[in-house]
């Protein structure tokens, strides 16, 4: 080569790495290997995990068991909960229906779903399909799960919908970004009036058999073949249980679809290839317009200050939670219910996907991080961190601490069980504006509590101090137990009630500490 062409060939592949930049590679055994090394520090009863690059499933497995009662082995076809990692699906289905011309990004809500509500006139008459789908309505972290958390209430559509109107919010509408669930379902009852079927068949017709997802499904009651679907586990004091399925939400919008890796590999590679799909990408789901738009910051987050990944931005998509690692975006959400924990990360830039499935609580949740990461710092050609012993440290602890707290509540409990009190003025029946009565009264010689509306959160109350209880509810799925507080009026009758945790680890959906519970006057 003279020495011309040679400097010319030398500008061409530094123009050529620099535009097509080379990541390392890592293979199906390295990921083997580090699954498997996590099998043995955190308590999961199995996972399985799918990754692609470059347009190719380079692994696609399953990991230890689908119940630990049939002890039958995870593959990749095995169905778990993806929770809220369905959130995705419902903005793809908003997606298709702008491309249709039924509705447009910023319609107001008001002109698609009349008898929507929110907690005042303003931010009522200017709530668009996007603040659906952003975290961004003013409401605080959580606010009106209780209505399907835990499963068995018996709320319905109307009352969803009327009930925004008597949350308070947390901050100013737009300002602030706090995860919200039930506006989810919302955009889901609006793709259900916009296109003529349910969410579920939406989902199943528009998005599932186009991309040949056949062993997925928008709801559990859609699985006539359970023979592959994993069991959910939960943790108690190093133990691990079978515990029932998350049963329906009002609409899967916000967390319904089961799914397994072998099928999520198609779901991430028509994201990473900007909504094209089929062998030649010949075939478009979305345009790439509104694929940008689902990838485009509408709620703006605080930036991971970890200087190993050089980050400087984070924020909210639609349906994805949107930051950089090391000058690559990154595009991820984790989905959880009782037992079910899963995750999907997307490197588009690395023309990168991973999806981790796991059917346990807690521990699930850091098996899924631990093992992303590691994968991810091995593209990015980082120093091993241990993600895996780091994960499994810092659960170990927080788990401990949160032990320590309810223990020491069980505690002075168990030492004041004696004490003489006076239950009449307790008894009652005590209501909240959006999730309806409860009531307090003797069971035996028990006092008791019962929410009519949520029929799992009943339990004994049992004295604490003060006018304070502690109810362990018959729900043990998750942690959720809680004090119950009593105001007690003039002649030293109970007023009204607030509940909160007792557990610094509960989950944010058991959003006790919303509710005001006025005593209904007979």
């Amino acid at each position: 080569m003279k020495g011309t062409q040679a400097k010319h060939f030398r500008i061409l592949l530094f123009v050529l790495l620099l535009t097509n930049p080379v990541f390392s590679q890592v293979s199906s055994k390295q990921i083997d290997s580090i699954v498997n090394y996590a099998m043995t520090k955190f308590n999961v009863a199995g996972t399985a995990i799918a990754v692609v690059k470059d347009g190719k499933i380079i692994h696609n497995k399953g990991y230890g068991v689908k119940s630990i009662v049939t002890k039958e082995p995870v593959n990749e076809h095995t169905q778990f909960a993806i929770a809220s990692n369905s959130k995705a699906f419902t903005t793809a289905g908003l997606a298709i229906l702008v491309e249709e011309g039924k509705i447009n990004w910023e319609d107001k809500v008001k002109d698609h779903i009349p008898e929507f509500t929110m907690y005042n006139d303003y931010v009522e008459d200017n709530f668009s399909i996007l603040d659906l789908v952003t975290h961004r309505s003013g409401l605080p972290l959580g606010m009106g799960d209780l209505m399907f958390f835990p499963d068995g209430t018996d709320f319905t559509m109307k009352d969803l919908l009327s009930s925004f109107q008597h949350f308070k919010a947390s901050s100013a509408f737009r300002t602030k970004w706090d995860y919200d669930n039930l506006l989810y379902i919302v955009a889901g009852e609006l793709i259900a009036r916009k296109s003529g079927m349910t969410w579920e068949a939406f989902t199943k017709t528009r998005i599932l058999e186009p991309l040949g997802m056949d062993n997925t499904f928008s709801s559990l009651a859609n699985i006539k073949d359970t023979s592959n679907l994993s069991a959910s586990h939960a943790t108690e004091n190093g133990t691990i249980r079978v515990i029932p399925t998350f049963k329906e939400m009002m609409n899967g919008a916000a967390g319904g679809i089961f799914s397994n890796v072998d099928d999520l590999c198609q779901w991430m590679l028509l994201h990473l290839n900007d909504g094209k799909y089929g062998e030649k990408l010949d075939k478009e789901l979305f345009s790439a317009t509104n694929h940008d738009e689902m990838w485009k910051i509408h709620t703006v987050m605080g930036v991971n200050k970890n200087p190993r990944y050089n980050s400087h931005f984070s924020g909210y998509g639609l349906g994805w939670f949107l930051s950089d690692v090391k000058g690559n975006m990154k595009v991820e959400h984790t989905g959880g219910l009782p037992g079910m924990l899963s995750q999907t990360v997307l490197i588009p830039d690395m023309d990168l996907g991973i999806v981790i499935l796991t059917n346990t609580s807690n521990d699930g949740g850091g098996l899924f991080s631990s093992v992303s990461h590691t994968i991810l710092d091995m593209y990015l050609e980082l120093d091993d961190f241990k993600w895996i012993d780091t994960y499994a440290d810092y659960l170990k602890s927080k788990e401990s601490k949160g032990d320590a707290v309810t223990d020491k509540v069980w505690e002075t409990v168990e030492n004041v069980k004696n004490k003489s009190i006076d239950k009449n003025k307790y008894l009652g029946l005590y209501t909240d504006n959006w999730f309806g009565t409860c009531e307090v009264f003797m069971k035996g010689d028990k006092l008791w509590l019962k929410f009519h509306r949520s029929s799992k959160l009943n339990g004994a109350l049992q004295f604490y101090k003060d006018e304070t209880f502690a109810v362990k509810w018959e729900y043990q799925d998750m942690n959720a137990d809680a004090f119950i507080t009593f105001s007690l009026g003039e002649k030293r009758k109970a007023q009204s009630i607030k509940i909160k945790g007792i557990s610094p680890n509960i989950d944010f959906s058991f959003d006790f500490h919303d509710l005001d519970l006025k005593r209904v006057e007979e």
